[in-house]
């Protein structure tokens, strides 16, 4: 095998380990046992004999898996017996066989904003929550993508409205915190008003996690943890990203301030319990883990706050592995992290996500560094490979995970004139990617804990 096709898919592989690490079927699995008339769940223990019945919600790209891994764990005899029901918002893609549990498509695959099944699927759920007493036990499944799947506008809100302003923040290059600190205060359900909505005795919710540092009142902005925010800081997100003047976002200014400040200390009826079972570390020390396996000499740093722009993961990540290959050996560094991307006007946009732009920008950092037409690549990405994927499989509305770049993806680009900045200044990495062999396409993992980044080197003969 050739040192640039062993690297390949040393690389794929070692990304694959990190996403494999986080399969939510298994993560459930590992934190949910029945044991005689125990329920264990999250590190709590609820006693079986004292509940009536079970139900179960939740929203996210995991949620399918999810909901197959608890009713796996909790077994047919347990859910007849606790007259067991549920329903979990999904993607369209994201469907699977379940026994009880209901998997409502509630948006189209890689279009990741609210929609008419979403709010239909969110109805559904506030009345199921509702119909609950002190003897029963509501299990909550949360993931990624769940903000988008579980929309409830709240009153003198439309689901246009709701679309226009996810759009707005998205193409300005909101940050999560930035987009469900706003997502939060425009919901019925958000904020933890679907706790706060529910009439069990005990609520446990199972949390996947897509931020970084894992803050609760933001993963999937936060439906059973109590509300933080305030209707002030949707303004001051307005503010920062220059979004003040837009008609949608006044409208909604101005619904906030007749609104009043939004209850800050929500009354929860049930004993709630928020519990993270899988987040980007573990991919990221699991990715690890298999690097070392195959002989690479490993790094692996995670992101503890917001990234920046992809743009500049992407130089960093690049720059990073330039240094690698000076060094003896083979070596890899792993990253985790969720940066962000600002979009260029739609007129001029192409296709892309957030992976594939920080591929590009660091092959273009490497092998195009004087923004030349007239200038071939000056260097190659020999003995180098670099790797973004979206652990979920989804990056942006396409259909790749993400993107990689080696010494083969240079020489296609080379053959066909390629030039990495055009398509990097109109968002279009998707298609410099489609026609250099580049793209990382998985189709749904059913997980959803952010990104991992492999860097591979092996120092030229």
């Amino acid at each position: 095998m050739d040192d640039v096709k062993k690297l390949r898919e040393d690389a794929l592989a070692i990304w694959r380990a990190g996403v494999d690490a986080v399969r939510s079927e298994q993560l459930v699995a590992e934190h949910v046992a029945v044991r005689g008339e125990r329920l264990y769940i999250g590190g709590d223990v609820v006693e079986l004999a004292a509940v009536r019945r079970i139900v179960v919600i939740g929203a996210g790209k995991a949620g399918a898996g999810m909901a197959v891994g608890l009713e796996t764990a909790l077994g047919e005899a347990l859910m007849a017996d606790k007259e067991l029901q549920g329903w979990v918002n999904v993607p369209a893609d994201c469907l699977r066989p379940t026994s009880r549990i209901t998997l409502h498509a509630a948006r189209p695959a890689g279009i990741n904003e609210p929609t008419k099944e979403g709010v239909s699927g969110a109805e559904t759920m506030l009345r199921m929550v509702r119909s609950l007493g002190d003897d029963d036990v509501c299990v909550c499944l949360l993931s990624g993508g769940a903000s988008a799947l579980l929309p409830a506008p709240i009153s003198g809100l439309t689901l246009q409205d709701k679309q226009a302003v996810t759009r707005l923040l998205s193409g300005a290059g909101a940050t999560i915190h930035q987009l469900n600190t706003v997502r939060k205060q425009l919901s019925r359900v958000k904020g933890g008003r679907l706790a706060a909505a529910c009439r069990a005795g005990v609520m446990k919710t199972l949390i996947i996690s897509d931020v970084i540092g894992d803050p609760l009142e933001i993963i999937a902005s936060g439906p059973t943890v109590r509300e933080t925010s305030t209707p002030r800081e949707v303004t001051e997100v307005f503010g920062a990203l220059r979004l003040a003047g837009h008609p949608v976002v006044r409208r909604i200014v101005e619904l906030l301030k007749t609104r009043g400040a939004v209850e800050q200390q929500l009354a929860f009826h049930p004993e709630v319990t928020n519990t993270v079972i899988g987040n980007n570390q573990i991919a990221v020390d699991a990715a690890g883990c298999e690097a070392s396996r195959r002989g690479y000499i490993t790094e692996t740093r995670y992101a503890e706050q917001l990234e920046g722009a992809a743009e500049d993961v992407g130089r960093d990540l690049a720059q990073a592995a330039v240094k690698l290959r000076s060094q003896s050996g083979e070596r890899c560094l792993i990253s985790g992290g969720e940066p962000t991307v600002t979009l260029v006007e739609e007129a001029r946009r192409g296709r892309g996500g957030r992976n594939q732009q920080l591929v590009l920008a660091g092959l273009h950092d490497l092998c195009y560094p004087e923004d030349s037409s007239s200038n071939p690549a000056v260097r190659s990405l020999d003995s180098m490979v670099l790797l973004s994927g979206g652990t979920d499989g989804e990056d942006g509305p396409t259909d790749a995970a993400g993107a990689l770049a080696d010494a083969a993806v240079v020489k296609m680009a080379r053959s066909q004139g390629l030039r990495a900045l055009d398509y990097l200044d109109r968002n279009d990495a998707y298609h410099f990617f489609v026609d250099t062999g580049g793209l990382i396409v998985t189709g749904p993992t059913h997980t959803n804990v952010c990104d991992v980044r492999v860097a591979l080197t092996a120092k030229p003969m």
